[in-house]
């Protein structure tokens, strides 16, 4: 068992940040940890590669506990939290030298090498830290988490300000580590977490809400569709959600809406109906196939 994490919960000052969370990952699994801002995601990651201990309960890392055992975890983790910290005054290889010298390896300048390759990192490697762009800042601080070759990487929104292109090339990074290691990562972006990951966690005010693989998560659905129906006017949201086999009614803006519908019945003469009793202009309706990010609205709001 690559992670394990029994009934913990933190607590700062009266908040109660996590609250018996619980869950275990294999070795090999990519696993996306989901929620909304302040739902617990980072403290989760902080009190697993031992940055703050828990207020109780147990965390265990490749048979270590965290708290009785911290620095034999933290020399099978890699961590990259949110904010990426970097000596921006460093160089790139002599950064990594740091960091390699930190964690003892040996025969550092062939792992570095090695680290450079992997990463995408040879041509920015005589660059001032300081000097290179967000994408190239983000491979570096992959680098520098997996330089030590940990069986665990602890990933807190890697992929956070990257543009498309970067987002793909970070992407590969993180899925080809992933084929021999384990990886826990928190993501806003779900087309990332759609992409790179086997297993969802989701967490909200502090609870695991949600501990199933991808796949089976979106067969929670199954039975459900989604309609984006537009309208010329603004709409009395609370009133369309009591029209049988509605279940939810979220707006996008501008008239828009997109309503999820309890089973696969045709609402479509219903939705008719309510456009003509409100005089209501019906310029748009289609399905939509349901994704993770639906199925996280659902679950969170």
């Amino acid at each position: 068992m690559s992670i394990k994490v029994t009934n913990v919960s933190k607590l700062y000052g009266k908040q109660k940040a996590l609250d018996q969370v619980s869950f275990e990952i294999e070795k090999g699994e990519i696993v996306g940890l989901l929620g909304p801002n302040g739902a617990g995601k980072s403290t989760l990651m902080k009190i697993i590669s031992c940055y703050i201990p828990p207020s109780s309960g147990q965390v265990e890392v490749m048979n270590y506990n965290a708290l009785e055992e911290p620095l034999a975890v933290k020399s099978n983790i890699g961590y990259l939290p949110e904010s990426n910290p970097l000596y921006y005054e460093m160089y790139v290889l002599e950064y990594l030298n740091f960091v390699a010298g930190i964690f003892k390896i040996k025969n550092k300048k062939q792992r570095i090498k090695e680290i450079i390759t992997l990463t995408g990192l040879d041509k920015e490697q005589h660059k001032k830290i300081g000097a290179l762009s967000k994408g190239y800042k983000q491979r570096l601080g992959l680098a520098q988490a997996f330089i030590h070759n940990p069986e665990v990487l602890i990933l807190d929104e890697p992929t956070s300000g990257l543009d498309p292109n970067q987002l793909i090339e970070i992407r590969n990074v993180i899925k080809q580590i992933g084929e021999s290691k384990t990886i826990l990562f928190s993501s806003h972006i779900m087309q990332e977490v759609e992409a790179i990951c086997d297993r969802i966690l989701i967490i909200k005010d502090g609870k695991l809400i949600a501990d199933s693989p991808k796949n089976k998560i979106q067969e929670l659905w199954k039975d459900k569709e989604i309609l984006i129906v537009e309208f010329k006017e603004d709409i009395n949201v609370s009133l369309l959600e009591k029209t049988e086999g509605i279940e939810q009614v979220y707006s996008e803006g501008l008239g828009k809406y997109k309503i999820t519908v309890a089973s696969k019945t045709d609402i479509r003469p219903l939705i008719y109906d309510f456009a003509k009793s409100e005089n209501l202009t019906l310029i748009g309706l289609q399905t939509e196939e349901i994704s993770l990010e639906h199925i996280f609205q659902n679950l969170t709001q």
